[in-house]
């Protein structure tokens, strides 16, 4: 759970934040007993705690055409990013990814920690892929092999151009969106959403992801990342790298602020994407993620910390967007909210500065335009408020009460 000291200065973060908890204590109870599925929703939890939350929310069938999808991917993204792999190697593993996952015999060791593990024992991915329903069986491969073929182009290629940029960004991220339309259309519980508007919802994610990674990318070991279009941080520097150092404070939150604008517009798609959604746990499963992003895009706006360490939101807020995200209103609420924080965050002597307001108008406008924001739950806290020292008090016996309880439960040695 959160810290105490964010609990204390963000009360009303602590019932989201143990609601997520016994959630995600649910969640890992509901991991099948086969050894393959045992073995794929386990990682699913290891490589990403909330999306193996959310994910359990949608129908079987489609949880677990998800599940492996989204295993695929990080598996192949794993080659990807592990920068030790030759390039004549990686290279033809990404193109033939898509056939792997046909063999039940295939594993490649590449990757650290649990992306070791998913590598190592990728046959257990293999052996459930085959239990899918051929029209799953279909959608997986077909992006795997265009993904595959994407990643391959642009390990010898460089990010130059915004074109470049959303090309790349399509592959690696805009594709999941198509897959995922087309597994929402397999399990005849959604109408399959236009390209555009599929391939928007993995660009906004993508690019938050690239804009928050900065430092992880530019300072990865043997050899650095960098997915920043040199046609926007050229007009702030000589070289990517040179963004990190403190002499260059002033400019690097310049490119920073460009880059977050052009993420930006592709919230209005992301927007008409997730209204069309009829099933609300498949809602649920689109909706927080992208509620996510436009909150850390209004962290890391106008914020030097991205060039020196880790920016992301607190786990108490996290808690809170997964805990309050379940209808359109709470999309468009998050989205206005996020947006007039980032809005105030915006200097006018920015050179961007007109753009970036532009843009947040239009989020504004498509948000207040909907009617819906009268019953949104806000996520801006206009001052922090003052507690009183007994409601400090009667935090610290709730949380004493809870950690003896729960010790109490557990077994004696």
């Amino acid at each position: 759970m959160g810290s105490l000291g964010a609990i204390l200065k963000h009360p009303d973060d602590f019932y989201p934040l143990l609601k997520l908890k016994r959630a995600m204590k649910h969640a890992e109870k509901q991991i099948p007993s086969e050894p393959h599925w045992g073995f794929c929703y386990s990682m699913l939890h290891k490589v990403s705690r909330s999306f193996g939350l959310v994910i359990q929310q949608l129908d079987t069938k489609l949880r677990n055409a998800v599940c492996i999808f989204y295993l695929v991917l990080r598996a192949l993204d794993t080659v990807e990013d592990d920068t030790s792999i030759p390039t004549d190697v990686k290279v033809p593993i990404l193109i033939a990814f898509h056939r792997h996952i046909y063999d039940r015999e295939w594993h490649f060791s590449c990757g650290t920690k649990e992306y070791k593990v998913l590598m190592d024992q990728f046959h257990h991915v293999s052996t459930a892929f085959l239990e899918l329903e051929e029209s799953y069986q279909e959608a997986i491969e077909d992006i795997t092999k265009k993904m595959g073929a994407g990643m391959a182009k642009f390990i010898l290629k460089e990010v130059e151009t915004v074109d470049d940029y959303d090309e790349y960004c399509h592959y690696v991220a805009g594709l999941v969106g198509l897959g995922l339309s087309k597994l929402f259309h397999a399990s005849g519980s959604e109408d399959l959403a236009p390209d555009d508007l599929s391939n928007s919802m993995g660009l906004f994610l993508q690019k938050t992801n690239i804009i928050r990674d900065y430092l992880e990318d530019i300072n990865e070991i043997p050899k650095c990342r960098m997915f920043w279009p040199r046609q926007i941080w050229s007009k702030y520097v000589n070289k990517l790298e040179e963004l990190k150092y403190e002499e260059n404070s002033e400019k690097a939150v310049q490119c920073l602020n460009d880059m977050v604008t052009n993420a930006l517009i592709h919230v209005e798609d992301c927007l008409k994407y997730m209204a069309a959604l009829r099933a609300p746990e498949n809602f649920r499963f689109c909706a927080i993620p992208q509620v996510m992003a436009i909150g850390t895009l209004a962290l890391c706006y106008n914020n030097i910390e991205v060039f020196r360490g880790v920016v992301k939101m607190r786990r108490g807020l996290t808690a809170k967007v997964i805990h309050q995200t379940n209808t359109m209103a709470d999309v468009y609420g998050a989205f206005f909210d996020f947006s007039c924080i980032l809005k105030s965050k915006v200097d006018m002597n920015d050179p961007n500065a007109e753009k970036t307001r532009s843009r947040l108008n239009v989020i504004q406008k498509t948000c207040r335009d909907s009617g819906l924001l009268n019953k949104r739950k806000s996520y801006v806290i206009k001052n922090n408020p003052r507690y009183n020292s007994a409601l400090i008090v009667m935090l610290f016996i709730i949380l004493a009460i809870i950690f003896a309880y729960f010790s109490a439960k557990r077994p004696n040695n």
